[in-house]
């Protein structure tokens, strides 16, 4: 997984206002939170700056973070201290998980906020998706949200500018993409992402960070979960929707 210790300072200009309180980030998962007793021991393996860690903490659940960016795990440590949220935070990526938990330790990892992307090409999806298997309970659920690449590829190479100011801190900000869309569906594509912030005396502050990206199938991801040991228990793909979520339970 690439970058994101640039973007970690201004990550929560990224995070829609209904996901921005961790409370009501963890209840836009209440269908798949309801399966799990109020105790269960809950891995959130791409966590960001924390929201759903410690939303998911804050219902009494036994929480650990973990993210491949420094800057992402000391923000999600800070919004723990903010919240008083018991979270425990580790810097570790994807194929690093089984070097610092035990084997069926989880009953539920989540892996969203289009995570997985950032994985390099099919072998280091497979790596990945066999870790987090690895950690689940027998019967336990991992939970991945992710774009739907199909449409993201069909509108190709181009620049999104916001159309709205985001409120974030007391700061007004812009948020720009520029995606760089590769020939082939294997090849490394890429994501420019800038938070444009504008100042009380109209000055711009702007933070910026080239993310690589491999994108794919909705159907290579059911086959990857298959080979990780993953059963596929819910979907929402919609080749017309922007994101969709699986949810996938350890056979």
């Amino acid at each position: 997984m690439t970058g994101y210790d640039v973007l970690a300072e201004v990550y929560e200009w990224l995070i829609s206002d209904a996901k921005l309180p961790p409370a009501e980030f963890a209840a836009s998962f209440d269908d798949v939170l309801d399966l799990l007793p109020s105790n269960a021991h809950v891995l959130d393996c791409s966590c960001g700056t924390g929201q759903l860690a410690v939303g998911l903490a804050g219902r009494g659940m036994q929480v650990v973070a973990t993210d491949a960016s420094k800057a992402m795990v000391r923000r999600t440590r800070e919004l723990s201290e903010e919240f008083g949220a018991s979270v425990r935070a580790v810097r570790a990526n994807w194929e690093e998980l089984p070097d610092h938990f035990q084997d069926n330790t989880f009953d539920m990892v989540f892996c969203v906020g289009n995570s997985l992307h950032h994985a390099a090409g099919a072998t280091g999806r497979g790596a990945a998706l066999e870790s987090m298997s690895r950690l689940l309970r027998p019967g336990g659920r991992l939970v991945l949200t992710s774009r739907t690449w199909e449409l993201v590829r069909a509108r190709g190479s181009r620049l999104e500018i916001s159309d709205r100011l985001v409120r974030r801190n007391g700061r007004d900000a812009v948020v720009v993409y520029r995606w760089e869309i590769a020939p082939h569906w294997e090849e490394e594509h890429h994501i420019e992402i800038a938070i444009a912030q504008v100042g009380a005396t109209g000055l711009v502050l702007v933070r910026s960070e080239l993310l690589s990206c491999w994108p794919y199938r909705y159907e290579e991801l059911e086959v990857e979960l298959h080979r990780a040991g993953l059963q596929t228990e819910l979907s929402t793909f919609d080749l017309e929707a922007e994101n969709y979520m699986v949810v996938a339970s350890k056979v």
